[in-house]
């Protein structure tokens, strides 16, 4: 059985498991020095500090080979001068009108983050058939060679791009108009949905409830699996995982009705498929009541060798006068194999009106996982499972100078240490920012800003080889 977290046959993390040329800019931002501690006392089940500014520190000068890992630094926030991995983000880029506001929707845009002599350096991709690339990711494929898997909207495609001589070209995988108002290939995830030991690609779209997934033949060709259609309904994240422990793999979903910004209620579900079983195998494993979820994890977080489901539940709102109040706050709410879909175990409240980010790693060398929300406008959370995981976790919130409408966060081991690191898009501030923890507390540190946070909404951070990029 093989998954491979955010698409990536190559792992990163310890603690997870027809052409067309396009032109490629590239420009070069200096990492910024000033690094930011974060969070409460040790021991606190709900807390808040502000942060404490620290002594910038330069980077070392260590070379990083792609499989051997940097020499030790007496600087914990060092960052070597060259890193084996890198990040791709994605983004809905916008012009200004001619208010002076960013309105104006631009081609989908890119951006590959690597860093090589103690700088941190920018490529950009853009693609005008879309508006915005919700998602990116490595990915090798059974056949071909491997590249940087997109799903874009509005058009809606999902494509694979390669270097080669003359920069980027895209092989398109799949294409398709949905008959609704939008057209959105929204996530995908990759696994071996079919037990063929192959990486199929599983797909959420908006705006007609289509789930599929895509399965390359043995000639390279791709072909669709479609699962599910329904009229109206928004698909805004899909996840893998094996909550059986049967050794055959889950696809989860999060179908909704359609957005609304003016509160009120807005129906939502998770969903469960098991492509190998057919279309029949379509299973509500959570109804969410008159709330909904755009954000989802599955994965082993308490550590007892089965996965479990975190839905990321947003909060229940109304309209009062002008001004949108919350009812009911952003749960997290956990799903295991026999849990009934109207269960409500609610692991952790946020005081927020919507979490779009859950992200898990060992951030603090202890051996075990803890789970980071990344709420709208309240900031950064730090979650801990206690000795019963299925009972209220500790809730800290480590930075609550972090926020935006997505709030995009991965986990990653860039330079190859072996210890986790998490990076974060503060759209609300502008800044891409790395955290790493020392002596079990988080530290930050920004590695580039842009000078109108307005003009840009990250969707999406994944980290990705170095090795991957060069040209094939």
């Amino acid at each position: 059985m093989q998954r491979f977290r955010h698409g990536s046959l190559f792992p990163l993390s310890r603690s997870l498991g027809a052409a067309r040329p396009l032109s490629l800019a590239s420009a070069v931002l200096l990492c910024a020095g000033a690094c930011v501690g974060c969070g409460a006392g040790d021991g606190a089940t709900t807390g808040t500090a502000a942060p404490v500014t620290e002594t910038p520190t330069p980077p070392t000068t260590a070379t990083v080979a792609t499989n051997t890992p940097p020499e030790p630094s007496s600087d914990p926030l060092a960052v070597p001068a060259d890193l084996p991995n890198g990040l791709l983000l994605v983004y809905s880029d916008f012009a200004a009108d001619d208010n002076g506001s960013f309105t104006v929707p631009q081609p989908a845009r890119m951006e590959i983050l690597t860093r090589r002599g103690g700088e941190w350096s920018t490529e950009v991709l853009n693609d005008g058939d879309s508006n915005v690339f919700h998602k990116a990711m490595p990915f090798t494929p059974a056949v071909g060679a491997p590249g940087i898997l997109t799903a874009g909207g509005s058009g809606a495609f999902v494509r694979l791009w390669r270097r080669g001589a003359q920069g980027f070209t895209a092989e398109t995988l799949w294409t398709e108009s949905f008959g609704g108002r939008f057209d959105r290939m929204r996530d995908i995830e990759v696994g071996d949905l079919y037990g063929d030991g192959r990486p199929a690609i599983a797909v959420a779209t908006h705006d007609q409830g289509v789930f599929a997934v895509l399965r390359q033949s043995a000639e390279g060709t791709w072909a669709v699996d479609r699962m599910d259609q329904r009229a109206d309904t928004f698909v805004h994240e899909v996840e893998i995982g094996d909550l059986n422990h049967d050794g055959v793999l889950e696809v989860y979903t999060t179908p909704s009705e359609p957005n609304r910004l003016d509160g009120g209620a807005q129906h939502g579900e998770v969903l469960r498929y098991i492509p190998s079983a057919g279309r029949a195998s379509r299973t509500v494993v959570a109804d969410l009541g008159n709330r909904h979820a755009k954000e989802i994890w599955v994965g082993d977080v308490d550590g007892d060798g089965t996965d479990e489901l975190y839905v990321a539940v947003e909060a229940l709102t109304r309209m009062n006068g002008e001004r949108l109040e919350t009812v009911e706050p952003v749960e997290i709410r956990r799903y295991d194999a026999n849990t009934p879909a109207d269960a409500r175990v609610v692991v952790a409240t946020l005081e927020d009106t919507q979490c779009r980010f859950l992200t898990v790693g060992d951030f603090d060398g202890d051996g075990k996982r803890e789970m980071v929300a990344a709420a709208m406008r309240s900031g950064l959370w730090l979650l801990r499972p206690g000795s019963d995981p299925r009972g209220e976790w500790s809730v800290e919130r480590i930075d609550p100078d972090s926020g935006g409408f997505e709030h995009a966060s991965t986990v990653a081991d860039l330079d190859g240490d072996g210890r986790d690191e998490l990076y974060v898009a503060a759209d609300t501030q502008g800044e891409l920012r790395r955290y790493v923890w020392v002596n079990g507390r988080p530290r930050r540190q920004m590695i580039h800003s842009r000078a109108e946070p307005r003009q840009r909404m990250t969707w999406n951070i994944t980290a990705v080889p170095v090795s991957l990029l060069a040209a094939h």
